[in-house]
Order: C-alpha cells, then sequence, then structure tokens
C-alpha cells in the first residue's frame, strides 16, 4: 500500500464552527473525489456523542443516511437532541457540503445499568493475525484503504465472497484527540460490503446508501474485527451484513443496503477511435 503519512496526520482537520476538512485518509475507493463512508459516518458520530453529552450512557444503535458523493473537501456538521429522556433518548446529526446536506445520522442511546452479561452461543472472533495485508488490487482508489491497517483472516478487498478481517485506524479521526470507540467502530464498518464484495469493481457499483450498526457495548482496545457477507438479488439491490467483534468478544452487528449495477464505460476521447 502506498505512503500516505506525509499528507496530514488525521481524517479530518477542523476549521472552526462545526466545520471540518476532509484529508486525503478519507478517500473512498470508487472515486478519488469522494469520502469512503466510514470517516463521514465516525465524525457524525462524534458530534452526537458531544451533543449534550452523558456519560451515564450508551449509542446502542446508529444509522448513517447517505444522502449524495461526499466531497472530499469541507463539512459542516451539527447534532441536536431530537427525543430527551432519563433513561432513552434519541439523537441526529447532519453533514452538509457546498450549501447541501450530504449526510444524516441518527442514534439511540440509553442508561448505563448494573444488568449481567447474557449472550446467545457464538464462536470467539478468530485470533489476530501477525502480517497486514498486501498490495490492493487493480481498480481500487487509494486513500481511505491505506489510511487503515488491514489483517485478513480470510477473504480481504477484491476478492469475491465473504471476508473476516481485523482493521485498526492509522491515524486519529481529529487532530489531537484520542478516536473513541463508537468512532472507531463507524470508521470501519462501512468497510463490510467492499470487504465481502461478490463482484468485480472495474466492472460493478455495489455501492451503499446507508449503514446501520447495533452495538450492545462499547468496543475495547483499537481492533475491530468484521465477519462480513454480500447477499445480491436479481433486481440491483443487495444487502452486506458484518458481525462486529473486538479482541474481548463479540460486539455487535452492521448492515448496509447495496445499490447493484453496472459501471458504465468511459465516454471516448475526442480524437479516438468510434469518435
Amino acid at each position: 500500500m502506498s505512503n500516505i503519512h506525509q499528507v496530514a496526520d488525521s481524517f479530518f482537520v477542523p476549521l472552526g464552527n462545526g466545520t471540518w476538512r476532509a484529508t486525503a485518509h478519507t478517500t473512498g475507493p470508487w472515486d478519488e473525489h469522494a469520502q469512503h463512508g466510514g470517516p463521514p459516518s465516525a465524525l457524525l458520530g462524534r458530534a452526537i456523542q458531544r451533543c449534550a453529552p452523558r456519560d451515564d450512557m450508551i449509542v446502542t444503535r446508529f444509522t448513517s443516511e447517505i444522502l449524495g458523493a461526499i466531497p472530499v473537501g469541507d463539512l459542516d456538521v451539527q447534532a441536536r437532541v431530537v427525543r430527551p429522556g432519563r433513561s432513552v433518548e434519541f439523537l441526529e446529526a447532519v453533514a452538509a457540503a457546498g450549501g447541501r446536506d450530504v449526510a444524516r445520522a441518527s442514534a439511540w442511546r440509553v442508561l448505563r445499568t448494573t444488568s449481567e452479561t447474557v449472550l446467545p452461543p457464538a464462536e470467539p472472533p478468530p485470533a489476530l493475525p501477525d502480517h497486514p495485508a498486501g498490495a490492493l488490487p487493480a481498480g481500487w482508489v487509494d486513500g481511505y484503504l491505506s489510511a487503515v491497517e488491514w489483517r485478513p483472516v480470510r477473504g480481504h478487498f477484491g476478492e469475491p465472497g465473504p471476508a473476516t478481517v481485523w482493521a485498526r485506524l492509522r491515524y486519529p479521526l481529529v487532530p489531537d484527540e484520542e478516536t473513541g470507540p463508537l468512532e472507531r467502530v463507524l470508521a470501519v464498518a462501512d468497510s463490510g460490503n467492499g470487504l465481502s464484495g461478490e463482484l468485480d469493481i472495474t466492472e460493478w457499483h455495489f455501492i451503499n446508501p446507508e449503514l446501520t450498526v447495533h452495538l450492545h457495548r462499547e468496543a475495547a482496545g483499537e481492533w475491530v474485527c468484521l465477519d462480513a457477507q454480500t447477499a445480491i438479488s436479481a433486481g440491483g439491490a443487495g444487502l452486506a451484513t458484518s458481525v462486529l467483534s473486538d479482541t474481548e468478544g463479540r460486539l455487535g452487528v452492521g448492515a448496509q443496503s447495496l445499490l447493484i449495477s453496472p459501471r458504465r464505460p468511459a465516454p471516448p476521447r475526442a480524437g479516438s477511435a468510434g469518435t
């Protein structure tokens, strides 16, 4: 993977008054001008966490709606409490670019209590591999993919089929601040469809207009494991689902609705054959 450490030391840098400038680390695999869904989802999650903050609460459901291509540029981010409460609260956040909303997020947070841990039977997550992934496959735009350290157990970007991969951010979400547990999960959970893609990215789009994450506890440590798979049915729709874990065990699930469509070939250049 290419070395982009000299570009910036975070995914976003503050410009003041809720405006953030995206760095090259946010660049998604489809278009060098558009962000991957993970970093802006994490930025919206950060805004929600800091909106009327409640240390006695935990976010249990987060949904990010991607309203259009999110540019690798400036984002204005605002959050509000929609439904305050003593034990349950509902919050929203919005990111705007160039005068239009490009992403919206909503979250439920619930009161921390003294309940015991009761989990369904499940295999523990696989051990963290010793070696990182190799070079990116052809056809994938770099940026975000090199800003995350990937350690595959099975499958990886560009390999069709289910995948189980450990991931951690190489950079903080914003400068001079430790990235929080929710933000760490959101920054990588949006990669489930790319990791478990069933189609060739050079021939097909399998883009998610949303990401929904359900959590039953906060992530511990910097590593997050995605055990991802994709289902595609005739008609243009798909669903990518990921079991989310850390080194202590499972912590939740993620899901992404997918648009499945063939890529249009680039139009011929003037003066080339066929014009």
